[in-house]
């Protein structure tokens, strides 16, 4: 006569394995070993401290500071499926320092922090890359070398190239829009064909506008 109960409640071989297995896999999910991430005590060197003082008290709560931005977050390529290994080449590259604009935190110039490393030639043409980037997209970028005391006077003159003519509204011309008949204009940005859209909401809803296909990391739109 079969024992229908203890048939019931043993969970038998397959059962206990199982058992075993799923024990064993919550267990290593909860592991500490699983997630072994501290904070970095040297997020910003002795040196990029010091220099990161310098340049806060010198332009103040006029400008927002970013350090150690990511090249991929500044900037974005205009065609990404033809253009994917120029991501490639940006995506674990980083600035010293982002200055924006504290209000809309649009990007006004970057500095890199130069030290002895910069003299190896594998820098040396990283550095000649990066250089390329920030012209392409028309972003000034500072060579600073390291000091152990920097000339505020001398980096004000070297800011304010830049500075200036934005405070002044003397702005750089405006890149004009191309148009061949019968096709969509090509983005004054990017140069890639852009997208008809229609506001849905605001003062202009229900009007219709030409915005780029890069949307929203080009903003760039034609009436």
């Amino acid at each position: 006569m079969t024992n229908t109960s203890s048939s019931n409640t043993n969970p038998g071989c397959l059962g206990s394995i199982l058992s075993i297995f799923g024990m064993n896999k919550k267990q290593e999910e909860n592991a500490p070993e699983s997630f072994p991430f501290r904070i970095r005590d040297d997020f910003l060197s002795p040196a990029e401290q010091s220099f990161y003082q310098v340049i806060k008290n010198m332009l103040g709560e006029a400008y927002a500071i970013c350090p150690k931005v990511s090249l991929a977050d500044i900037f974005y390529v205009t065609r990404p499926n033809e253009n994917r290994s120029a991501f490639n080449k940006i995506n674990r590259k980083h600035v010293d320092y982002l200055v924006c604009d504290p209000k809309t935190m649009k990007p006004l110039f970057a500095i890199e922090l130069d030290d002895s490393s910069h003299q190896r030639s594998d820098r040396i043409e990283r550095d000649a890359y990066v250089d390329g980037v920030f012209e392409a997209a028309d972003l000034p970028l500072f060579h600073i070398p390291v000091k152990t005391r920097y000339n505020t006077t001398e980096l004000k003159a070297i800011f304010d190239e830049v500075l200036l003519p934005q405070v002044e509204g003397n702005s750089p011309e405006s890149i004009p829009v191309i148009i061949n008949p019968g096709q969509p204009p090509l983005c004054p940005k990017c140069g890639v064909p852009m997208v008809l859209r229609t506001a849905k909401s605001g003062a202009q809803a229900g009007r219709s506008f030409y915005g780029c296909s890069n949307y929203p990391k080009c903003r760039a739109v034609v009436s």
